[in-house]
């Protein structure tokens, strides 16, 4: 997988720096991992895998236990203090915990970075049946309501841009994977207000989502959702009371981001 060239690649970036995050990809993966397993996985000498290990367990960035490595908590507190010097964050967390617990289902806060979805926050109202997905999770745009909420809203060069870069990859048979048809949904979508996303990454799950526009510049900035089990959210009124709810949140963030 990889060479023995120098530091600098064809692409101006440095290999061990390139190498060094392949290997965290693969131990986010992997949860825990031994050298020899993670040398044979990344077809790295063992060597090489241990000597990195060893650097990023130094910096803090690897813990080690009984022979086996794992990624260390600490970039928990980088994504944490990054996310908490977000003014949208600071002016949404409110509103997303009081769409959980208004609703009593999984409330989402999501953005979009380098053309993917982040969660970006969440709050599990009172009876919500748990979500697993973690927080900084990073998921294709037309996965996830989120996503489509916020593609919805953007140029139609930019989303042929995020095509482009990352395709239009199957999460299963509900998954939209043809451009054309991803465009149809994304006018709906437009006209609608709201995005929903209705097995498309998992089964069983529905969610419904509402663009967030910073106001004093109309572009679309995030979006907010609620998520459950699609038995249970599907059913006609219920739908309808969700749809409002959402939209009501999405509007106050954007007062809030915009106004104060």
């Amino acid at each position: 997988m990889f060479d023995n060239a120098s530091e600098s690649t064809a692409n101006n970036t440095l290999g061990s720096v390139e190498k060094a995050f392949t290997i965290l990809e693969q131990l986010r993966r992997s949860g825990t991992i031994g050298v020899s397993e993670l040398a044979t996985a990344l077809e790295i000498p063992k060597s090489t895998i241990h000597i990195y290990l060893q650097t990023l367990r130094k910096q803090g960035f690897v813990v080690q236990d009984d022979g086996e490595y794992a990624l260390s908590y600490r970039f928990l507190e980088y994504g944490g203090e990054h996310r908490n010097r977000s003014r949208l964050y600071e002016v949404a967390r409110p509103e997303v915990d009081k769409l959980a617990s208004e609703t009593g289902e999984v409330a989402n806060l999501g953005i979009e970075e380098n053309g993917l979805r982040v969660l970006l926050y969440k709050s599990e109202g009172p009876e919500a049946i748990h979500d697993n997905a973690p927080i900084g999770e990073y998921a294709h745009m037309h996965w996830t309501a989120l996503g489509k909420a916020m593609l919805a809203h953007y140029p139609t060069s930019r989303v042929e841009s995020i095509i482009d870069t990352h395709g239009l990859p199957r999460a299963n048979e509900h998954t939209i994977t043809d451009a054309d048809e991803l465009v149809t949904e994304l006018e709906d979508i437009r006209e609608r207000g709201y995005s929903v996303e209705d097995q498309d990454r998992r089964h069983g799950v529905l969610t419904i989502a509402a663009p967030i526009v910073d106001r004093q510049s109309d572009e679309v900035i995030s979006s907010v959702s609620v998520s459950g089990p699609k038995n249970h959210l599907d059913d006609h009124d219920r739908f309808d009371e969700l749809v409002a709810a959402v939209k009501k949140a999405a509007n106050v963030i954007e007062l809030r981001y915009s106004h104060y």
